[in-house]
């Protein structure tokens, strides 16, 4: 049939065919876990035979490593992005900061199935995620980049890894639990109006901190 890909004829194109199993294996593990996924499965998806995705990665190990070193190469490449943009704008710390936070909201509602392999992760005591390189490349690569952006330590008195775990958490909640609390609450964590006005509320909550503590450090004791 005219326009119909065959499985051969995807395996005669090695980048097209790579990419189709990553696209393939990253939604299957982002909804099922690594236990739950197998190599045929991932194959079926990608529209391949079921011995292509060992072809290309080897084990299902080495091909969820893969994924994950995907993932963590888009996001080095937003911070980095990011970073540039910031550097060269000339604006305030406060509105740098305000875009920080709006960027990575939007990055994550883009990318959820990064948020879902990382929740898995952690259901499994992160040990794929403990000897992974790009993984800690870029948390550090993210905490240097807020430092290096907003004289986080100096010019605001705040630790740059509270800031980075506070907007992480008020940013992921949604999409961890879209299917969980939000439901419970009758929120359609899909609806656009709902997005929007969630990345306002965070920004909103994290300037109100952040200026807070600039003027009138809170002591808990």
């Amino acid at each position: 049939m005219a326009g119909v890909t065959s499985t051969t004829d995807r395996t005669r194109d090695p980048v097209r065919t790579r990419e189709a199993i990553l696209d393939a294996a990253e939604q299957l593990f982002a909804a099922r876990g690594y236990e739950s996924t197998s190599l045929q499965e991932v194959g079926a998806m990608a529209g391949v035979s079921r011995a292509t995705p060992g072809y290309f990665f080897g084990s299902k190990a080495d091909l969820y490593r893969a994924v994950l070193e995907r993932c963590f190469a888009a996001v080095r490449e937003a911070v980095r992005e990011g970073r540039r943009r910031t550097l060269s704008s000339g604006k305030r710390a406060e509105v740098v900061l305000a875009g920080v936070v709006s960027d990575y909201f939007d990055f994550i509602t883009a990318n959820p199935n990064l948020v879902r392999l990382i929740e898995w992760e952690a259901l499994s005591g992160g040990k794929h995620l403990q000897e992974l390189p790009p993984h800690l490349e870029a948390a550090q690569e993210a905490l240097g980049a807020l430092r290096e952006e907003l004289d986080l330590e100096d010019g605001w008195g705040v630790d740059a890894s509270q800031l980075l775990l506070s907007v992480i958490g008020l940013c992921w909640f949604p999409l961890v639990h879209s299917e969980t609390i939000m439901r419970a609450l009758g929120i359609d964590p899909g609806n656009q109006e709902f997005l929007d006005a969630r990345k306002r509320h965070v920004v909103d909550l994290v300037m109100h901190g952040m200026r807070r503590r600039a003027s009138a450090p809170l002591s808990i004791s």
